[in-house]
């Protein structure tokens, strides 16, 4: 390879490296931290659950915790055969409720049908969906109804503060922070309801309950793994504006445990965000280029292999990238080790959306929570 081909290459990366750049610098700024107001409305905090026999009792003691608003709590069981069941049940809290989700439709994924049928059961003029592993601030259901109530979205999510307890979650699970920082314009996302510009973190939604009833809400998406890209994308659609705001003070999150669960509960819903044969090879460029390349290049610039231009374009770039890596770190309050771990999550992400692309045709299937579904139903 000549050599201008060479700094050719290394100031693409550059370009791609900056990109990610800008748009972090834009939405940290306008991400602020939410402020709690008080409500005269109540908020249903509804939690999905399936055998989290370890995490629901600390979940549903957060939930309750909830200052500055009325809540009430629905766990929705959803055939558990661990004692998830009898955790609820030995927390006393007439604001709690323990409901059965009924049998699994056919053409229905496990999360989106007991979301639905807990929605039908709240009194709450906004609904507040979070996983089974989340743990509410006492200020995030007051805080969050608050943004809603001043800007008028339909729905408001946010990424929780994610407890990355192995070296395998670090590999993985600060992507999402990532991606949405420093691929989505929010200010643009804020001014404009179209749907491509929708973007929700699934572990913590809160939406107006009278809009989710016209929307349809999870049952218009029943058979989606992916109900953070789903739903504001289909609010949007019928003309709601969504928001994404800074969520890190309102909740934590240990979403996996260890490599293995990372890479399984990645893959399930990848066939409904980059893995597609379109838009992966898009996303290979982009993040392959701007924060994968560049350590490469920088590597073989001091080992002589390419010229000083190029050495320099590619140090620059990888400067630019870990500096992004930095802010974003520091913003969403992940662990430090992560910076250093960057372009290696990068490229374990983008294995990871390959892995299942390739896979798609053979498989078939997306297996999770003990359940299989059909990749090809959405």
């Amino acid at each position: 390879m000549t050599d201008s081909i060479l700094t050719a290459l290394a100031l693409l990366g550059l370009a791609l490296a900056l990109l990610p750049a800008v748009l972090a610098a834009v939405n940290l700024a306008v991400l602020r931290r939410l402020q709690p107001e008080a409500d005269p409305d109540l908020v249903s905090i509804l939690i999905p659950a399936r055998n989290e026999a370890g995490n629901i009792a600390a979940t549903v003691r957060a939930a309750l915790a909830s200052t500055t608003v009325t809540v009430e709590v629905i766990v929705g069981d959803d055939h558990s055969t661990d004692a998830t069941p009898e955790i609820v049940r030995s927390i006393d809290d007439p604001r709690l409720r323990l409901v059965a989700v009924p049998a699994l439709p056919e053409g229905w994924t496990g999360k989106n049908h007991a979301c639905f049928h807990m929605a039908g059961l709240a009194r709450g003029r906004h609904l507040l969906f979070i996983d089974a592993d989340v743990r509410l601030a006492p200020d995030a259901a007051a805080s969050l109804a608050a943004q809603a109530r001043r800007t008028g979205a339909a729905l408001i999510s946010g990424v929780p503060r994610q407890d990355l307890g192995t070296p395998g979650e670090m590999l993985t699970v600060p992507m999402i922070d990532f991606l949405l920082l420093g691929y989505l314009p929010v200010p643009m996302m804020r001014r404009m309801t179209d749907p491509s510009l929708g973007a929700a973190c699934g572990q913590l939604i809160l939406m107006e309950a009278k809009a989710y009833a016209a929307t349809g809400g999870h049952g218009a998406i029943r058979t989606s793994l992916h109900d953070g890209v789903r739903l504001p994308r289909l609010f949007r659609a019928a003309g709601h504006r969504t928001d994404l705001v800074a969520a890190a003070s309102l909740a934590t999150c240990r979403m996996y445990d260890g490599f293995a669960q990372a890479w399984a509960g990645f893959s399930k819903n990848a066939h409904e965000g980059m893995a597609t044969p379109r838009a992966l090879p898009v996303w290979t460029l982009l993040l392959g280029g701007g924060q994968v390349l560049p350590p490469l290049l920088v590597l073989a610039g001091l080992l002589g292999l390419i010229p000083t231009a190029a050495l320099i374009a590619a140090a620059a770039s990888l400067a630019l990238s870990l500096a992004t890596r930095t802010a974003i770190t520091l913003a969403v309050r992940a662990p430090l080790a992560t910076i250093a771990l960057h372009p290696a999550a990068v490229a374990v992400a983008l294995a990871i959306q390959w892995n299942v692309l390739l896979r798609r045709e053979r498989a078939g299937t997306a297996t999770w929570k003990g359940r299989s579904y059909p990749v090809n139903g959405v």
